[in-house]
């Protein structure tokens, strides 16, 4: 039996059309980020759809994987070729990169830490709760200032204590910072005593548990070593082989071949995507939740 081969004329016409339905893709999802929905529906649909995409893939990323895609394709002259081209390109720097957002909840942990050591040292000396936070946040640490200025801010223009620090708790975004936010809004709705003591049990907490993230990210990185290995020499063989052997992959040319290779590239992609899996910690549930102000704001900003 036959296999039919893909001619010179359906090889360009494929390519186009992969490019165009690329560039339609493309346009969708910028109209999706960028124009405002006034249907409220629609709206929340946009929004659900956006926010399943990953926050680096934005339109000059986007634009320059499509790219790099549709000239894999006119090279290869395979239109599977340009479609797990502009996949790898949105996806393996994510995957083969470090783990910077894991580095930032580390750097964030123990920076609640050292301020909630700042909270207990500075309220010994302090007139109060209120003076206590206004003090430590002059000297705050980096990862949580933008948030501690904005706390600061707020509490000179007015707003109650116990209303700053909630939506001090839902910019910080975490976990940790509302278990001290907790104790804080407590302490400063109903005057508990020996806050310093609760203060200092909360720092050594937190400390403990920095050190087991750290301890459990050293075992991730092991995992994450492993992809970067695999997913290189898997890569390295493919170009290899299309740039210095390429009647090697003459069977590729067909029909068959490119299904053929849709198949292998959507098992390597599930491969690599079962493995970052792995990889992954599932963060806790949030003990505090977002501030109706803050969510009407949220809700506000994407109509």
């Amino acid at each position: 039996m036959t296999v039919p081969r893909l001619g010179e004329a359906a090889i360009v016409v494929a390519t186009i059309l992969g490019a165009a339905f690329g560039t339609g893709l493309l346009l969708i999802i910028t109209g999706a980020l960028r124009r405002p929905v006034r249907d409220t529906a629609k709206a929340d649909w946009w929004q659900r759809v956006c926010g399943r995409l990953p926050a680096e893939w934005n339109q000059r990323r986007l634009v320059a994987a499509l790219l790099v895609g549709v000239t894999a394709g006119a090279l290869t002259r395979w239109p599977v070729a340009a479609v797990l081209t502009t996949a790898a390109l949105l996806t393996l720097p994510g995957l083969l990169g470090p783990d910077r957002a894991a580095a930032r909840r580390t750097e964030r942990m123990e920076a609640l830490a050292l301020w909630t050591e700042m909270l207990r040292d500075t309220l010994s000396a302090a007139a109060g709760l209120e003076q206590a936070v206004l003090s430590a946040a002059d000297i705050a640490p980096a990862a949580v200032q933008r948030e501690l200025r904005t706390l600061v801010a707020s509490i000179r223009s007015g707003q109650p204590l116990p209303a700053a620090l909630r939506t001090f708790a839902d910019e910080v975004d975490d976990p940790l910072a509302d278990v001290v936010v907790a104790a804080l809004v407590t302490a400063a709705e109903r005057q508990g005593g020996q806050l310093g003591a609760l203060l200092g049990e909360l720092a050594d907490s937190v400390r403990e548990q920095v050190a087991m993230r750290q301890r459990i990210d050293a075992g991730r990185a092991s995992i994450r070593t492993g992809v970067r290995v695999t997913v290189t020499v898997t890569l390295a063989m493919a170009v290899g082989l299309t740039v210095f052997n390429r009647p090697y992959l003459n069977p590729f040319n067909t029909v068959a071949g490119q299904l053929v290779l849709g198949v292998v590239g959507v098992l390597f992609a599930a491969s690599f995507t079962w493995l970052t899996a792995i990889g992954r910690l599932e963060e806790p549930v949030r003990l505090l939740g977002s501030t109706p102000a803050k969510t009407a704001h949220a809700t506000g900003r994407t109509r």
